[in-house]
């Protein structure tokens, strides 16, 4: 078995999945510390116990809680390495880390599978195998009072001549318990499309053309051509920390350029008409950009 860890697994046994919540731990450690704690026990029960003779009214102090602290797993096999992380403000939401635990589990048993195929084919094929990779690692785009928005940059490598780079995005909505994509805050997308295409297209051109160091000439074909932005990750971001203020389109490689040209983000500043396009049970949420 290549070790998987299930949706629950880094929850029931932290020294099985690497490092988790931040702290490595294994179950030498673990009984360690657990025997300190029966001797502390025992002895704050001598103490109450003495001090109650003598009339005096004592209230063990309470245990402080741990801070949250970030999640990281690695898993590695001769066929693969796997790695996925996420702050310590979502794993501190039961439902969010359920469902990034499960994410977690999910990505991991693709990467498996792949990595055992692969090497079954260069095998058969007589040629070097190389262990195939994923890696995610999600970072807080804005965290308000109902949502925690959150984006993460993927990167693969199953065979080829380079590792293959994505993105992906979530929010959670603390008051309905569940995570919904940016793109669902809208009435629609194409009435979303209707109000950002223009300034996304026009922000994306700028950028292309700074890095080709020569001005973009729009035409319908690739790699000069404007891109369907919610085909690519959108995400929303705050500049007050109470409403949504700004709006994100991150492109991954080969979507809106060659490979050599990386990445590309395209950042849109919320206005009036990007509010009239959004769900009446979310308008409360979005404000203009000052």
């Amino acid at each position: 078995m290549d070790g998987y860890i299930g949706a629950t697994d880094a929850l029931r046994n932290p020294g099985d999945c690497g490092v988790v919540d931040g702290a490595r731990m294994d179950r030498a450690g673990m009984g360690d510390v657990m025997g300190l704690g029966r001797l502390r026990t025992g002895a704050m029960a001598l103490m109450v116990a003495m001090m109650a003779g003598q009339g005096v009214l004592v209230t063990p102090a309470l245990a402080v809680p741990a801070k949250p602290a970030p999640v990281k797993i690695h898993r590695a096999s001769p066929v693969y390495v796997f790695d996925y992380s996420y702050p310590a403000v979502a794993g501190a939401i039961p439902g969010l880390r359920a469902w990034l635990l499960a994410d977690a589990a999910k990505r991991q048993r693709e990467v498996a599978q792949g990595g055992r195929e692969g090497k079954a084919d260069s095998r058969t094929a007589d040629i070097p195998f190389m262990r195939y990779t994923h890696s995610t690692d999600w970072q807080v785009v804005t965290n308000l009072p109902r949502w925690l928005s959150l984006s993460a940059t993927v990167s693969e490598f199953a065979g080829g001549a380079h590792p293959n780079h994505a993105f992906a995005a979530l929010l959670w909505d603390r008051q309905a318990g569940r995570a919904v994509k940016a793109v669902d805050l809208f009435t629609s997308p194409a009435a979303l499309n209707g109000v950002i295409r223009d300034k996304f297209c026009a922000a994306l051109d700028k950028e292309r053309g700074r890095r080709r160091g020569e001005p973009v000439v729009r035409s319908s074909e690739w790699p000069n051509n404007c891109i369907d932005p919610l085909a690519s990750t959108v995400i929303l971001g705050s500049g007050d920390r109470a409403h949504f203020t700004r709006i994100g389109v991150l492109i991954a490689p080969y979507e809106a350029g060659s490979y050599a040209e990386g990445a590309f983000e395209v950042t849109l500043p919320v206005t009036p008409q990007m509010i009239a396009v959004v769900k009446p049970e979310y308008r409360d949420q979005f404000a203009p950009q000052p």
